[in-house]
């Protein structure tokens, strides 16, 4: 155990945040750079080493959190380094961008603020790198096997990572100029600059993984021909179609999918544009989607300068302390300020879309909305409640709805896929296909990051003993364990 005494002398502290009217004008990480090393091991320190440690039950990587906790107390930080990247291979993406599963299962957070898991992450896994704590981990020897990754998302990257480790030879393919996925183009830079992208890349590259971009499979190249050329496939293509808004209007310019608009605000600062084609500098924009996409379209909205930003949502607000029906240590749904939101803004909860009203250019001006309440289970509108609201930006964050069928990924490989539109897989990933297996959203649905980098760990051992008739590769995570959606 840390301290004994930690969670009874030591309080809860968190990263500072620079102030919002600071952070706004630049794309830089929100957080204070520092803030946490003079508090870190203290609140490492608050871990109760607890006998069950619901902890890793909360986790879907299942990490080993009281044990780097101690390390992290102890300031140990190779040794905390050793026993996170045990479990996690990108704990600079999962301490940066996961919900935290983790801290909502953790004992002391029965009756207490629960211990800074996420927080303690990110700190030992920065000062790993800060200290070269971090190299290539090479395999041994080559197993002469060749593999397919179809997808450079967090799935696709952990799933290559440990495949490529276990001897096999693995080629990563990404239809976008860029590896990382929506790591890359979908994540704001203020939630998680792209350098640490960059050096997993290099250090995946260093053990001999292959990266391939710009290039689709089903489109350029047919996927049963890669199938023939690898010994294995896995796709981890994510769930990248967005949900749809059909109401009168939606045709109208000025109204895109949070996918359209996220991406080219990264690519400004990739240095490929200067200013996005979809910006909302000097617009009213409404986001519609209460998620964390929402809020990132929200933060990026205010870093483009705009007039106003509103944000929509079709359910209730949530309560800010956890419903009967979500007890710990379950993850509650509820009322979080992310650091987007405080920076200004407003946000509206039980509100549903009617229509947009255009000008005569055909461009987006208002939203035409109606307050909504649950009666019997459904959701009705409520009369005498409509009214419009300024926007001439509209982006929609309301989800996605399964992996991109279009491309001719699946038709090519003749995937079966389950009853919500998912790629169909056995407890080993496998898919009805021989040698083509699934990982992350395209298998999942929509989910968190943190199941992303567990199922393409997974799946990795899946496709190891497919290969090699046995694998050394962690127990995969059951494909049926309940996605956790935010």
């Amino acid at each position: 155990m840390a301290d004994p005494k930690g969670f009874l002398t030591t309080g809860r502290e968190v990263a500072k945040t620079r102030p919002a009217g600071e952070r706004v004008k630049d794309w830089n990480e929100v957080y204070v750079p520092g803030s946490l090393l003079p508090i870190i091991s203290k609140q490492a320190g608050r871990c109760m080493d607890c006998g069950i440690p619901f902890c890793h039950n909360g986790c879907p990587l299942g990490n080993l959190i009281p044990e780097w906790n101690d390390y992290a107390y102890r300031e140990d930080w190779a040794a905390a380094s050793e026993r996170l990247h045990a479990t996690n291979n990108f704990p600079e993406f999962t301490g940066r961008l996961c919900p935290a599963p983790c801290e909502s299962a953790c004992v002391l957070g029965i009756n207490q603020p629960a211990v800074t898991i996420k927080n303690v992450e990110v700190s030992i896994i920065d000062k790993a790198w800060g200290n070269g704590d971090v190299t290539p981990q090479p395999p041994e020897r080559l197993s002469g096997k060749t593999v397919a990754v179809i997808g450079s998302g967090p799935a696709g990257l952990a799933a290559a990572q440990q495949l490529t480790r276990a001897g096999h030879t693995v080629a990563v393919y990404e239809r976008a100029d860029r590896i990382g996925g929506l790591l890359r183009y979908g994540i704001p830079e203020f939630k998680m600059e792209k350098v640490h992208i960059n050096r997993r890349i290099e250090q995946m590259r260093a053990e001999g993984t292959k990266f391939r971009t710009e290039v689709e499979i089903g489109r350029d190249i047919d996927a049963a021909k890669l199938r023939r050329r690898y010994d294995a496939v896995v796709i981890a293509a994510g769930a990248t179609v967005s949900r749809d808004l059909p109401v009168p209007g939606r045709e109208l310019n000025g109204i895109h999918f949070a996918m359209e608009y996220l991406p080219l605000a990264n690519k400004v600062q990739e240095g490929d544009l200067t200013v996005s084609p979809i910006t909302a500098e000097g617009k009213h924009v409404v986001v519609i989607g209460g998620g964390d996409t929402g809020a990132d379209c929200v933060g990026t909205a205010h870093r483009q300068g705009a007039a106003s930003v509103t944000q929509l949502e079709i359910m209730p607000k949530p309560g800010e302390d956890r419903n009967a029906n979500q007890p710990w240590p379950t993850f509650p749904m509820l009322y979080k300020v992310t650091s987007a939101h405080e920076e200004g803004g407003e946000r509206v909860y039980s509100v549903s879309t009617t229509h947009f009203e255009g000008d005569e250019d055909g461009n987006v001006q208002f939203l035409h909305l109606v307050e909504v309440e649950f009666k019997d289970g459904k959701l009705e509108q409520k009369p005498g409640t409509e009214r419009k609201i300024p926007a001439q930006l509209v982006t929609l964050a309301m989800g996605f709805t399964g992996t991109d069928q279009e491309n001719g990924l699946v038709q090519q490989f003749g995937l079966e896929l389950d009853a919500r539109g998912n790629v169909a897989r056995d407890a080993e990933y496998a898919t009805n296909v021989d040698g083509v297996f699934v990982a992350g959203d395209a298998g999942r649905g929509q989910s968190l990051i943190v199941w992303a980098i567990a199922e393409g760990r997974s799946a990795a051992r899946g496709v190891d003993r497919f290969l090699t008739g046995a694998s050394e590769l962690p127990a995969p995570v059951k494909p049926t364990d309940r996605a956790l959606t935010v």
